[in-house]
């Protein structure tokens, strides 16, 4: 019988679990069909975000799949910030079985499984930082003191701040026994940060310098159709339409079916691709069968983007922000380019229009004008320098 270590360590400023045993496929297989398991590269093992109701579902769920567990779990869950540890003493029994409650409400509101996950953890953590007070009589004042102790002593950036936010709202929605107001928590506005994006030379470098073939074609249908990284993951062969060169994302963000293109010129890519590799259901799987995983994907594309030359952080998002970037500036109608994307607001869509360069390139600036003007004046065919 295999034996499951649990051991515990501190991870993303989060108390977690380890998860180590003797390498089998089947076991790891097995292992990462409980919602909540994650693998970090860092301490190269697979882990859960510590809590006490996760953990206990998770040994039932080693249990029934004929695995033996030897646990060191922690007593407590800490955060840790820059060399400094704070302690959350555990959750008391009421505050167990209504964290427990929350989890099902969230999963009854049809969330995914990483906005189930994020969520949790942060009312988890906000009921440990109440200690032993009652959950009934949690108000505002208890939030606000949380998310200063949070931020403050976490570091927590603005997107994680409003995630934060978020979770404590469904919270409030889903536990009217408190009398914490929802609409009171405040939202802090998000970054107005600018997508980056790779040149068309750059993508076709990234495609040509890398050598293995399934890589290659992710890499090719990542850019070529817009995909989310996700959407890659979980498209089947039965999605793909070559007589009208598109591809059907059933299951995109918010659960959203669209259609999007298929690049006519990587048609003899995946032909060589499905002839080599032969896939079974899914049309990038794991040599074992079943789903590729995320992770080899953002680890393979760091690693070509490196090869081509590329500076810039290419991650599979990178690729999205490419795609969309580089149809406005082929004049595509942004109300098109929301459809193929998939996103619901055209506001989402509109953050390209920034970065497009079609009309940029348009622009001159007031100091080409200045110097062009002054040469002119002196009937100088010779240009004025200023270096």
């Amino acid at each position: 019988m295999t034996t499951i270590s649990l051991e515990p360590f501190t991870h993303k400023a989060k108390s977690c679990v380890a998860i180590k045993f003797p390498y089998s496929f089947e076991t790891k297989e097995y292992i990462k069909q409980f919602e909540g398991v994650y693998w970090t590269k860092t301490y190269r093992t697979f882990y859960l975000f510590y809590d006490e109701v996760r953990l206990k579902n998770f040994k039932k769920h080693l249990k029934q799949g004929g695995l033996q567990v030897l646990e060191d779990e922690p007593k407590n869950t800490s955060q840790i910030q820059k060399g400094k540890q704070y302690k959350l003493p555990p959750l008391t029994p009421d505050k167990t079985k209504i964290y427990r409650h929350f989890l099902d409400f969230l999963k009854g509101k049809r969330f995914s499984k990483s906005t189930i996950a994020t969520y949790s953890n942060f009312v988890l953590d906000f009921l440990r930082f109440t200690e032993d007070k009652p959950a009934e009589k949690l108000n505002e004042n208890d939030v606000r003191l949380y998310i200063q102790w949070a931020v403050g002593k976490l570091n927590y950036s603005i997107s994680t701040h409003r995630q934060m936010v978020s979770g404590l709202r469904h919270f409030a929605y889903f536990y009217p026994a408190c009398v914490i107001n929802a609409e009171k928590i405040h939202m802090p506005k998000k970054d107005k940060k600018l997508p980056v994006v790779l040149s068309i030379q750059e993508v076709l470098n990234l495609i040509s310098s890398t050598k293995n073939l399934k890589h290659r074609v992710a890499i090719a249908m990542l850019y070529g159709s817009g995909l989310r990284i996700g959407e890659l993951i979980n498209l089947e062969l039965s999605n793909f339409d070559f007589p009208r060169k598109q591809l059907h994302i059933k299951n995109g963000k918010g659960r959203k079916a669209r259609y999007t293109t298929i690049a006519e010129a990587i048609f003899p890519l995946l032909k060589n691709y499905h002839q080599t590799y032969k896939p079974k259901k899914y049309f990038l799987e794991n040599p074992k069968g079943g789903k590729y995983s995320a992770e080899s994907i953002r680890a393979f594309l760091k690693r070509n983007a490196q090869n081509a030359g590329i500076t810039k952080v290419v991650t599979p998002h990178v690729l999205r922000h490419s795609y969309a970037t580089h149809l406005l500036e082929q004049g595509i109608d942004i109300r098109y380019i929301q459809e193929l994307l998939g996103h619901s607001r055209p506001e989402t869509t509109m953050i390209y229009t920034h970065v497009s360069r079609k009309d940029l390139q348009e622009i001159n600036s007031p100091l080409d004008l200045a110097i062009k003007n002054l040469s002119l004046r002196d009937n100088s065919n010779k240009k004025v320098m200023i270096s």
